[in-house]
């Protein structure tokens, strides 16, 4: 006689079948946030990219020893000094921080980020920018031909910036934004300082970070 094998058609139990919805939703969630994350770490980057190359702005402009033009009596000395950083600059967007959507600079010849001359503003930053982008941009300095210029950066409620008042002979580069456009708005910044003795700039050694991803 031939034997006959009798085959379970047994299925999976109700437990089992919400436990592995369980495991589904928690791996779905984390996946959800993970990619939240990734998308605002890649925005924030414009901002820490930008603060680095008008940083550099910064130090070049100093370095080039670039002074305002002098016709002298004789016998006098001048007023201007040599190794001075470049007078503030207005803040773009004028109108704030961009909630949520991004900015189309202006490319007239005065306007956003062509605005200033050799020794003021972005001109000076030898900085421009012709692409949308998602972030206020400042730059904000109290140099020591002159007194404090520049657009202060917005009250942000993870704090302010260290250095928003700089000093004489200091600046303060910044980049504001408001991604989700919930008003909270984060922050980013790199401060420096003349060290009037020794003639250098120094700079600070890590980026200020206000409310990273708001």
């Amino acid at each position: 006689m031939r034997a006959f094998k009798r085959y379970s058609r047994a299925g999976f139990t109700l437990v089992e079948l919400m436990i592995v919805v369980a495991i589904i939703g928690i791996l779905a969630a984390l996946a959800i946030y993970g990619v939240r994350r990734y998308l605002a770490s890649a925005k924030t980057s414009e901002a820490k990219n930008n603060i680095g190359a008008i940083n550099r702005g910064a130090q070049g402009a100093y370095e080039r020893e670039s002074k305002a033009t002098e016709l002298l009596s004789e016998g006098t000395l001048g007023t201007q000094v040599n190794h001075d950083i470049c007078a503030g600059a207005t803040a773009v967007p004028v109108g704030g921080v961009p909630a949520g959507k991004k900015y189309q600079p202006a490319t007239g010849s005065t306007v956003d980020f062509n605005e200033g001359n050799n020794l003021i503003g972005w001109k000076c930053l030898k900085f421009s920018m012709t692409t949308p982008h998602y972030f206020r941009y400042g730059y904000i300095a109290d140099n020591l031909a002159g007194g404090a210029t520049g657009t202060a950066p917005a009250s942000m409620v993870g704090g302010a910036f260290v250095g928003s008042t700089p000093a004489d002979g200091g600046y303060l580069v910044w980049a504001q934004g408001d991604l989700d456009a919930d008003s909270e708005i984060s922050g980013f910044a790199q401060s420096a300082l003349i060290n009037t003795t020794t003639k250098s700039l120094k700079v600070a050694t890590e980026l200020q970070i206000v409310n990273e991803y708001e």
